[in-house]
């Protein structure tokens, strides 16, 4: 027992407990405590509620969500086509949104790689905007953990000039290898292409078989220097590299002879099948679970995972899926902490995170107080290193 104290007390002096919670470790849930001192997990016990504590009221507590691809900052900075928000509001907004949802560390990604010629909108961006998030989070304005995740466009002019502008001190978590040549990967399908990019830059048909043109001629001339050149960033930044929308074993193999650990939207059963094989993570979309399939006509995420496919969860471009897809994921298996893991463990293993993704002892307090009401996770309260940030 800690004795009597108010929870303003315990506050005071860097102290929290939650009690009379469900609480979900790796394998099982307990009811239980958790004691929160100095930003991190001090004991996870069972039992009677110390005095003093915050009483969850029988909700689940889990760990903080980690997001390891969103678009997300990318949409509060250009809310629409050709609209430039300002950085330091978008940040804090975007910031704030994550929070919200549950989500206590995030790999902000952003696009590697500009086309100057092109028909579509791919203006460099990067580097100015990582500045801008790293100043952000050195002054504290950030209420969350935030990690970069560069996307190396591979079918792009720039991507070797804008990859060594970043270095160790960026914390770049991810380089993913992003090849989006039409007619293959995400896009086999031209006329999902043609939906996506016409939708959102508004092309015409003769400038949208000018961006197809455009596109396949960059890959045939800078493709394989591009890729190769990602591959040597990610090792010289440290950071874990992630294939993206494979789609054949042909794909993955040269994935694995990369070293990549993290496959991204694997587009079908077969490429899933060979990553596991040859012991990389699968990482599908909150969204294509929750909506029952692939915007792009790909392999469904729910799919994968009743085939024992799927490791890992990302909310991709819809911050608050996250937590809803993992609830899904624990109806489908029959198991919590095993969907739990997905978005949270599972995460944290990929990109070498050992200080966070699960409730024990000495790790950060990265908690979210969540009950589950008519079918939809409510959450009750978020606390990133200990400090309530939602």
């Amino acid at each position: 027992m800690m004795g009597e104290m108010s929870v303003g007390h315990m506050q005071a002096m860097g102290e929290l407990a939650l009690a009379n919670a469900r609480i979900v470790l790796e394998t099982e849930v307990i009811r239980g405590s958790v004691l929160i001192r100095d930003g991190r997990i001090q004991s996870v016990d069972q039992g009677a509620a110390p005095m003093g504590a915050v009483d969850c009221g029988g909700d689940l507590l889990i760990p903080g969500l980690i997001e390891l691809h969103t678009d997300n900052l990318e949409r509060h900075i250009q809310p629409r086509p050709k609209v430039d928000w300002p950085h330091a509001a978008a940040i804090l907004a975007h910031d704030g949104e994550l929070a919200s949802v549950g989500i206590t560390t995030v790999f902000d990604a952003m696009r590697a790689g500009s086309v100057v010629e092109g028909r579509t909108d791919y203006r460099k961006y990067a580097r100015a905007l990582a500045s801008e998030l790293m100043q952000a989070r050195a002054r504290g304005m950030l209420r969350i953990s935030h990690f970069l995740h560069l996307r190396a466009e591979i079918c792009s002019e720039t991507l070797l000039e804008e990859l060594a502008e970043f270095g160790e001190a960026d914390r770049v978590g991810i380089l993913s290898l992003m090849d989006h040549t039409p007619g293959q990967r995400q896009f086999r399908d031209i006329s999902k292409l043609k939906d996506y990019v016409c939708g959102k830059h508004g092309l015409s048909e003769s400038e949208f078989a000018d961006h197809v043109a455009h596109q396949k001629a960059l890959r045939a001339r800078l493709g394989a220097a591009h890729e190769a050149g990602a591959v040597a960033a990610a090792q010289r930044l440290g950071a874990v590299l992630a294939s993206h929308d494979d789609t054949t074993a042909e794909h993955v193999a040269v994935s694995a002879a990369h070293g990549i650990r993290l496959a991204e939207f694997p587009t079908t059963v077969e490429a899933a099948r060979a990553c596991h094989d040859h012991g990389i993570a699968v990482m599908m979309g909150a969204p294509n679970l929750i909506r029952g399939g692939s915007h792009s006509g790909n392999v469904a995420a729910a799919e994968l995972a009743e085939k024992g496919l799927l490791d890992i969860l990302s909310s991709d471009y819809v911050p608050s899926a996250l937590m809803t897809a993992a609830f899904q994921l624990a109806d489908l298996w029959g198991d919590l902490p095993r969907a739990v893991a997905t978005v949270t463990a599972a995460p944290a293993r990929a990109t070498g995170l050992d200080d966070r993704g699960v409730i024990a002892k000495g790790l950060f307090a990265d908690l979210v107080r969540v009950t589950h009401l008519d079918g939809v996770p409510v959450i009750r309260g978020v606390w990133s290193h200990g400090r309530q940030v939602g």
